[in-house]
């Protein structure tokens, strides 16, 4: 019996109509969706069957792509549990007149395989055979725990109308279009959403462009069905010298019930930058409602969350 492929690369150009907003530079929500469709296609070629994104942990943007620019796009498995599969995707971009590859992105995906019910289905076990492979197989376990406690303090937080801090929603329908191959709102096209929402939320704040710098416990709940209404809130926890942290909720529901269920959380973090592109400082947050200052000691505690996952990677 063959062993399934452990790692699979997209190679591409990055096109015009991927940019960002403003600037001419790769948005990050479709760099998003890249990092989706390599971790599948490695999910999917590993376990045989389809899968869904369950999470999506400590995506870093190091640096830009430029439109025109050769992209590769690199998904390795790197832990199985029973039904899931780990995989660390790696972005990385070179001007094609050079060949000359640099990262520009890089995080964990977590698929879970599912049968044609939609229960979760075993996997074949991947064992680490290199010190390499026992280095990112120990790094994955570890995140496992970090995971848990990123969840556990996203999840006891209340957003209500107490709350004074700025927000932006956007809300539109699921379309033909954004199908994945299950049938459901792809994963990827989900989190560009994220990333646009907060783009708009930052750029209201900051009174300028933005890029996104990170983004990390992309939790999903439950699939988006095509034709469902889809309502994207962005709200500001916490402001840096030059960076916005803002939480996104994406929330959906069938249009003739009006009931909208949440579908997806997560913590992005946007950078204000000038005409040049270099990041420039952003006007400070200051809490007003005890929700305020509650929701920004989170932004904080989830700062100290992600030092810890540099420290693990380092140790």
């Amino acid at each position: 019996m063959n062993t399934p492929p452990r790692s699979i690369t997209l190679r591409f150009l990055a096109a015009p109509t991927e940019v960002a907003t403003l600037g001419g530079s790769i948005q990050g929500g479709r760099i998003l969706e890249w990092i989706d469709k390599a971790a599948y296609a490695c999910a999917v070629g590993w376990s045989g069957g389809y899968c869904v994104t369950a999470y999506v942990g400590n995506i870093r943007f190091t640096r830009s792509i430029e439109s025109g620019h050769l992209v590769e796009v690199e998904a390795r498995l790197v832990h199985t549990g029973r039904s899931s599969m780990h995989i660390q995707c790696t972005v990385s971009s070179a001007d094609p007149r050079t060949g000359e590859f640099t990262e520009a992105s890089n995080c964990l995906v977590i698929f879970v395989a599912v049968d044609d019910s939609g229960k979760p289905k075993n996997v074949p076990p991947w064992l680490p055979v290199t010190a390499e492979d026992h280095a990112e197989a120990d790094e994955a376990i570890m995140r496992v725990g970090l995971r848990a406690d990123i969840e556990e303090a996203m999840s006891r937080q209340e957003y209500t109308d107490k709350g004074t801090a700025p927000v932006s929603v956007m809300r539109f329908l699921a379309a033909p279009t954004d199908v994945n191959w299950g049938g459901k709102t792809h994963g990827g096209t989900v989190m560009r959403w994220i990333d646009e929402a907060a783009y708009l939320c930052g750029t209201a704040w900051s009174g300028g462009p933005c890029v996104s710098v990170y983004a990390g416990g992309v939790r999903f709940y439950r699939p988006i069905q095509i034709g469902h209404v889809v309502e994207v809130d962005a709200r500001l926890l916490h402001t840096g010298a030059q960076t916005m942290h803002i939480s996104v909720h994406v929330r959906s529901g069938d249009p003739r019930t009006g009931e909208m269920n949440l579908t997806t959380h997560c913590l992005t973090v946007v950078a204000a930058i000038d005409e040049e592109g270099a990041v420039t400082a952003v006007r400070q947050w200051i809490p007003q409602s005890d929700e305020d200052r509650g929701l920004e000691a989170h932004a904080r505690e989830l700062i100290a969350l992600r030092a810890r996952a540099r420290i693990g990677a380092l140790s």
